[in-house]
């Protein structure tokens, strides 16, 4: 199939095939092998996963390693349960006290009010 455009009195020949021809995705790496004439991709190859570990033992060193973040992380957060009721109380303490010495003279204005 060639394709033939005229443009201002000349004719020039847009040299398409009916070759399938293969792009690469620059996002992905995919090889995608695309028709032309149906302009619809037709076949595709993944590109080959990366190992994230060389071996197993180092795979193993970074489950150990997780496991201990894992743990540290629920310590923390189970420390912070242990506490919370003294810091909401003394943060109510402190907003009860703020609110004692600038106590409110009028209403605040509610969208309501406005219309």
């Amino acid at each position: 199939m060639q394709e033939v455009l005229e443009w201002a009195g000349e004719v020039w020949d847009m040299g398409l095939s009916d070759q399938v021809f293969e792009v690469m995705c620059p996002e992905c790496g995919t090889m995608m092998t695309i028709d032309p004439v149906t302009r619809s991709i037709v076949g595709h190859k993944a590109p080959p996963k990366k190992r994230m570990f060389e071996d197993f033992g180092e795979a193993a060193k970074a489950a150990r390693d997780a496991d201990a973040r894992r743990d540290s992380i629920f310590a923390q957060s189970v420390e912070a349960q242990k506490n919370k009721d003294d810091v909401l109380a003394k943060k109510f303490a402190e907003a009860v006290k703020k609110a004692k010495e600038s106590p409110l003279t009028e209403r605040p204005l509610r969208d309501f009010d406005l219309d």
